[in-house]
């Protein structure tokens, strides 16, 4: 608690900081829904009252038992003028709420917001309508990028029809290179790996993978075969070879924990080498292959198949097994 005195209030009351949330976004972007889903979940409970300040009504609206049950006093400024320090202060003498949420009006410019001293902005967020952004960020760039400027997180929902969200990345990358940036389709979140954000570059005549690499150009390569076909990889991998495999093949993989230390599985693909018949399961070595998208017997149809430009035994990494945990 900070003991300080504000002309605002009596003389004699002491003042309590207030956390404050910031939504922000373009009308029917998902601000609502976003905070109805927030408000909802355990972890955001409080025994306080939440005052909720919405400065633009969409066609969805706030569900009057979910604000009761979540202890939630909403309030409507539908006027740039009135959302000042002045009338803010009255809500909250009105209220007195533990915490602030703002569901903040897109047309109005974001860094003419102006709050009482004593409210301190914990989280900003901006949501976007995939579907629209285009729009937005050609015709209105300046209103945009005063909202994305200071979010830490930033959310594009309806991406389903969107076929390069990595575009969308670096526009918005390009104005706030910190914020985290998420996806979500209708199915929720699009976990999608971006060609930027790889730890490796994919131009390297020779991609050098290390644990963290491996792990990453493994779910890569099933989701992004055509990146990596033509591409020669280098890994450090355990060697094992199936019953019934093809001649003149194994499998180069690494034991990853995928979840938990119960959860546990050995990632690797078909490998084409001549000599595998002198090489034995569990055995070390450093591969040297290059990528190529085949049909395969054992995958059920297409996948990534490796041909094998050399294999040298090697000893066991310090951290033999990866983690995605």
């Amino acid at each position: 608690m900070l003991c300080t005195k504000y002309p605002g209030f009596e003389r004699s009351m002491v003042i309590k900081m207030k956390p404050v949330y910031v939504i922000n976004g373009f009308l029917e972007s998902g601000k609502t829904e976003f905070i109805c889903y927030t408000l909802g979940q355990p972890y955001f409970q409080i025994k306080g009252r939440t005052l909720l300040i919405v400065c633009e009504e969409g066609e969805i609206e706030y569900d009057e038992v979910l604000l009761k049950r979540s202890r939630t006093d909403m309030e409507v400024i539908d006027e740039e003028e009135a959302f000042n320090t002045s009338h803010l202060i009255e809500l909250e003498k009105k209220y007195k709420p533990e915490r602030i949420i703002i569901e903040y009006n897109g047309m109005w410019n974001f860094k003419n917001m102006k709050l009482p001293f004593h409210w301190t902005i914990e989280q900003q967020i901006t949501t976007i309508d995939a579907s629209t952004f285009p729009m937005y960020f050609t015709n209105m760039r300046s209103l945009l990028a005063e909202m994305l400027r200071k979010s830490e997180m930033i959310i594009f929902n309806r991406c389903d029809n969107v076929e390069d969200l990595s575009v969308y990345k670096r526009n918005v990358k390009a104005i706030n290179q910190q914020a985290e940036i998420i996806f979500e389709d209708s199915e929720g979140e699009v976990n999608q790996i971006f060609e930027e954000d790889l730890p490796y570059d994919l131009n390297d005549p020779i991609i050098a993978l290390d644990n963290e690499g491996y792990g990453i150009w493994y779910l890569d390569s099933l989701d992004n075969p055509e990146r990596y076909e033509g591409k020669t990889v280098q890994f450090t991998a355990m060697v094992l070879k199936p019953k019934d495999f093809p001649r003149d093949y194994f499998v180069p993989g690494r034991m990853a924990m995928t979840c938990c230390a119960d959860d546990m599985a050995f990632l690797g693909f078909a490998c084409e080498y001549e000599k595998s018949d002198k090489l034995r399961d569990k055995q070390w070595v450093k591969v040297t292959a290059k990528v190529t998208k085949e049909y395969f017997a054992d995958y059920g149809g297409e996948g990534p198949v490796l041909k094998a430009l050399s294999v040298e035994q090697t000893k066991a990494p310090k951290e033999e097994i990866i983690s995605f945990m």
